[in-house]
């Protein structure tokens, strides 16, 4: 079971669409890629080829 991360100040914005967007520093909080190609993904993945740049 994963961990459950309390949500804190700076860790999402809303975009104009209404969806919460999280951040860097939420992602480097969780501690690892979940490979869905998030928009500030700090660990490098790229969703078209399904791989993590190091």
């Amino acid at each position: 079971m994963k961990k459950i991360i309390p949500i804190e100040a700076g860790d999402f914005y809303l975009t104009p669409e209404g969806y919460r967007c999280f951040t860097e520093q939420y992602h480097l909080k969780r501690g690892y890629c979940c490979e869905s190609g998030c928009r500030h993904c700090p660990y490098g993945y790229d969703k078209n080829t399904n791989s993590i740049k190091r």
